[in-house]
């Protein structure tokens, strides 16, 4: 899609407080045109939080017919650097279940509006992409996880309370998710019985997906193949 090739328009959808009694934090939602009812994404920012690159993509998933909630698990904030960044993801990670309840109410935001089907994933990029494992293994009911390059949970007790299939895409030259890591993380997978679509590229690395504009001669070639993917994934257990 044009947005994570750096082409987009601005953002076309509008700001949300879909988190009851917390006015700090403010999702962003896209609507399909059209009549409804749709399927529901909920998308899950990076660690530098809900940006406008993030908004594009909430709106090109729009543009697919999906109804689509960019989660802020920040509180409105975004970080500017490195530092800022990790001491964000940090306090994030130092309290899961606010983040699990933060998403919750994501969903329970989505199931009350009357062009939602009821069938909703949830995905995420990098840190996102990790919550939104997390989320699949200890949220609310859902009916799919997709991950870009998030961290991944390798103990079959845990794995075995993902009851939706999964799709994740990963980078071969990935220091922090190194290929094995993701090789054995598809085994355990497969032993649970767990309908996964999980493909490592190899010539690109972390964060490759969502930027693709700083590279494209590298990043163009995998990153199409991953959204062809998706949108595969996401119309085979949303539609």
């Amino acid at each position: 899609p044009d947005a994570i090739l750096g082409k987009a328009p601005p953002p076309q959808g509008q700001t949300v407080m879909y988190v009851p009694g917390d006015s700090t934090t403010r999702g962003y939602l896209a609507v399909p045109k059209g009549a409804g009812p749709f399927p529901a994404l909920i998308i899950i920012h990076e660690w530098n939080g809900l940006v406008d690159r993030v908004r594009q993509v909430a709106d090109a998933f729009a543009d697919h017919g999906y109804i689509t909630l960019a989660a802020d698990l920040y509180h409105g904030r975004t970080g500017s650097n490195p530092q800022e960044n990790m001491k964000l993801v940090n306090e994030v990670r130092s309290d899961m279940p606010a983040a699990i309840a933060n998403l919750n109410a994501a969903q329970h935001f989505l199931r009350a509006r009357s062009d939602v089907t009821g069938k909703v994933a949830v995905m995420g990029w990098c840190f996102g992409g990790g919550i939104a494992l997390s989320y699949g293994l200890g949220g609310d009911q859902h009916d799919a996880t997709a991950m870009f390059y998030g961290s991944l949970v390798m103990d079959p007790a845990e794995l075995q309370k993902l009851h939706h299939p999964l799709y994740g895409t990963f980078a071969g030259q990935d220091q922090g998710i190194p290929p094995d890591q993701v090789k054995k993380f598809k085994g355990a997978l497969d032993s649970l019985g767990i309908d996964n679509d999980i493909h490592i590229y190899d010539p690109v690395g972390h964060g490759f997906w969502l930027y693709v504009d700083q590279d494209p001669a590298t990043l163009q070639g995998p990153a199409q193949d991953a959204w062809q993917r998706l949108m595969a994934f996401l119309s085979k257990v949303l539609r």
